[in-house]
Order: structure tokens, then sequence, then C-alpha cells
């Protein structure tokens, strides 16, 4: 039978041996796996989005007719026959004329637009993520914060905006919450109701529901630009072409880098870029907490950490992703963030022969970033002395990239600081590149230049045994 017969309930020709009455199936089209079962009518049919019968009363006609007509779809679709479609063109084509066809039997009168704008609708509760689905497909939107059923804000260029679109209920918006969580393996509910997952993008979603949320489900979908260029980062100002030469022969050169910055700074971003130096023919093992890295290379290998099951058994944190990375032979590491104990695992891996690794870290200025990592190796239980740890951080890492997002809602690379070594119990540094905040405009512009210090990094001998002697010139201080 064709699918779209599968969905619009069509039966299909009765055989003539059928007809006759010979008990096999005299014409009866068996139930479809997701349909109604038996003496069960359509509308108590199972739904992922069914709203009570309560709930539905206050809806508008409109909207009722939408929730109608999604019901009817779900209930005969057959989900064996769209698992089989690997076109997502073809399947929207197919679910468009199912619901087209379930439109001309209503009594409704329709304008053309609203007809349009249902069959959108059902299609996106389908196959998409409900009401937000068109500003997830706007590329301008880099986070979807979902404040409950009925308040929807989008980030656009560093400004928080609130939008017209809204859930149904608290049901539905828990349903697209459920429907992303399961794909990668995770689930929420009142036992579990705080989840991280991902969707096949690499965007990384949170939710958390009731009891914890005390206004309904809360989602937060957080995008990267995986495939913004480097170039772009110099049109939109992040930093300059000459940075951008500095850090393309870093990474060349095998310079482990840190990346320091706040929540929402573009450190992910700013290390998608960073990673597209690294040469083709090198293998690359990332670690993450949800995975949104989204290397171009060809030799990567993705690991992703694992929560503990209903049990509280099956937990894989990313110190034990790190151990693991050690025995398949990577050239370089990249961890998606520094959180925790890893960071010791991390360091030692730098120290003994994975050099070029790259990781994010949270923390407002470098020294302050060189201030977690010794937090976070005492949360390693290692016991070790201050002088200890501070010998692996200054020994293992060779810059601290500080990025930040600043109140005009642009990011910038705000500083470029080496470690040098040690001086007593204290980590020397200097810093390479600032940006230099000047004010702000009448209209709300941060204004600053990039800068560079002047002084002279000692990675430059590094760089010019590795091939990738840079200009002196590029070294001069001033502004850039």
């Amino acid at each position: 039978m064709a699918l779209n017969d599968r969905l619009t309930g069509r039966k299909p020709p009765v055989p003539t041996d059928a007809a006759n009455g010979d008990g096999r199936n005299n014409g009866v089209r068996p139930p479809v796996r997701g349909g109604p079962l038996p003496g069960q009518s359509l509308d108590a049919a199972p739904s992922m989005y069914s709203v009570k019968r309560d709930d539905e009363g206050t809806l508008n006609p409109l909207d009722q007719l939408k929730v109608d007509l999604h019901r009817r779809l779900i209930s005969r679709l057959d989900l064996d026959a769209l698992e089989r479609i690997k076109s997502e063109a073809e399947l929207t084509s197919q679910i468009r004329q199912a619901v087209l066809e379930f439109i001309r039997e209503e009594a409704t009168p329709l304008s053309q637009r609203e007809r349009d704008e249902i069959v959108e609708q059902v299609i996106y509760e389908v196959t998409g993520l409900g009401p937000i689905e068109p500003l997830f497909r706007d590329r301008t939107i880099s986070d979807i914060l979902v404040n409950g059923a009925r308040q929807i804000y989008v980030e656009r260029r560093g400004r928080l905006t609130r939008v017209n679109a809204t859930f149904r209920n608290d049901a539905h918006l828990l349903a697209v919450i459920d429907r992303i969580v399961s794909r990668v393996g995770r689930r929420v509910d009142e036992a579990s109701p705080m989840v991280d997952a991902r969707l096949p993008d690499g965007s990384r979603v949170n939710a958390i529901i009731p009891p914890l949320a005390l206004d309904g489900p809360i989602l937060s979908i957080r995008r990267f630009s995986t495939d913004l260029a480097t170039s772009q980062l110099v049109q939109n100002g992040t930093l300059t072409a000459q940075m951008l030469s500095i850090f393309e022969s870093c990474v060349k050169a095998r310079l482990n880098i840190l990346i320091s910055g706040g929540t929402g700074a573009g450190k992910t971003t700013f290390m998608n870029a960073l990673s597209s130096f690294v040469p083709a023919h090198e293998r690359i093992i990332t670690i993450e907490d949800a995975a949104e890295l989204q290397l171009q290379q060809e030799h990567v290998v993705r690991l992703e950490t694992r929560p503990p099951n209903a049990e509280g058994r099956g937990e894989v944190v990313a110190r034990d992703l790190v151990k693991n990375a050690l025995r398949m032979r990577p050239d370089r590491i990249i961890i998606g963030e520094v959180r925790s104990g890893e960071a010791l695992d991390m360091l030692q891996a730098m120290n003994t022969g994975h050099e070029g690794s790259l990781t994010t870290i949270h923390a407002n200025t470098p020294r302050d970033a060189l201030s977690r990592l010794e937090t976070m190796i005492l949360m390693a239980n290692s016991n070790l002395p201050n002088r200890a740890m501070r010998d692996q951080i200054s020994s293992a890492l060779h810059l601290i990239v500080q990025v930040a997002r600043l109140s005009d809602g642009t990011r910038r690379v705000t500083s470029v600081t080496e470690l040098t070594g040690m001086e007593g119990d204290v980590i020397t540094t200097q810093e390479i590149y600032r940006f230099a905040r000047r004010g702000i405009s009448p209209d709300g512009v941060v204004l600053g230049q990039f800068e560079s210090t002047g002084i002279r990094p000692k990675f430059l001998e590094r760089l010019a045994v590795a091939g990738a002697a840079l200009p002196a010139e590029m070294m001069g201080a001033g502004a850039w």
C-alpha cells in the first residue's frame, strides 16, 4: 500500500477471493502500527501531542482544528514506513498531501493563508520542534529560550527579544522536550527532571521540568556557528586578521590553547574556528558532555559522557574518557569544556606528548582561569601541593585566549596571554594582545580597538622551528 494511502486511511482494493468471504480478511484493513486499538475511536488513539479534554475547550477553532488534524494524522501513521523514508523532502511531501486531504474533508471554511499555515504547523509537529521549528530554521537566531508554554525568547546578534510563538499548553511543550531527549537516549520525567541533550546539528539543549521548574517546563536551545568561516570572525570584529594569522601558526605549531570566557561569550564557536587549522592528516579525539563540536577534518573520533541510569549506575564522566583517549593513539585531544577532575588528566596528557590540544573553561579573566584549573585539580582528589599543581599548569599550557560578550552583544577576543613559567610559587604570564575599550557610543555600541602590547612572545621560537615563523613587524606595539 502507498504511504499516502496509509496516512489518509484509504483502504486498498479488496481482493476477489476476500470479497467472496473465504474468511482470510474480508476486506478489512489490519490495524496500522501507532493507530487506535480495537474498539477505540480515532479521537481516543494515543498521541504524544494529545491534550486533555478540559484543555481543548479553551482553544480557539483554528487551534482546535490543528489539534484534530494532528491527532488524525498520528493515529494513522505507519511508523515503519516513515522510518524507511530517508529523504526529508519526500516525507514532508507525503505528510503535506495527507493533511490537505484531511482539510478537504472538514466543513470549516478556511482561507488559503490559514490552510497553508495549518499544513506547515502540522508538518512541524510531526517532523520538527513544533511552534519553535521556524525559529530553529532562522540562522540569525543563536539561542531559543522557552520559559513555559506561553513565553518564548530568542537571541539575535547578542540581543534578547520575545517572540509571538507559543505552545498550546505544558503537555505540548513536554512532548517536544521528550522527542528531543529521546533521540539521544536520554529521558526526562519527575524522577529525572533535568537533562542535557543535543540536536542533530550539534545545538545544545537543556530542559528542566516541574517540580524543579515552578512555572512549567523550561527549554533552552543554544546554537553554535559550526560552519562559521574564520574570515567571518574578522568581519564580525571578533579579532583582527593579524591575530587570526598568529592563531593559525600557533595551532599548526601544536601549542596548547585554553579558551576562557563567560557563558555565551562564544568559546565553542571560537574553538570550532581554531580547530579548522589542524592539519587534515592528524587523528583528533573530541570529548564532550553534549556533542556540539563539528570539526571539518576527516579523521575525527567523537566521545561523549553518559549520565547515570534510573538506578544510578552506568555513569561515564569526562575524566574516564580522557584516560581512555590516551590509549586511542590521538594526535590531538580536544575537550569541549573542563569543569571537574578531568583537568588534571588533560594537563598530564599535554605534558606527555599530546601537544596541540584545545579546550575551554568558564572564567572572567586569564588569571581566574588559572585559579579555576587549580580548583579542578583538587576535585580529582590528587592531593598535589600547590607548587606541583602550578608546575603542571605552566608547563602544559602555552596560551590563554579570553573571549567576552560585550554590553552591545558583540563578541571580542579581549586578551591573549602567554604562560611563561614560574617565579617561586606563582605562574608568570604576559599579555600579548588586548582589546582596549574606550567607552560607549550614544547608540550603545562599545568603542575600542585591538592593541599589541609589543612584548615578544616566547613561543615565537617554537613557531619558527615548526615552519610557521611570523614577520617581526607583527609583534610591534600599538593599535591593530
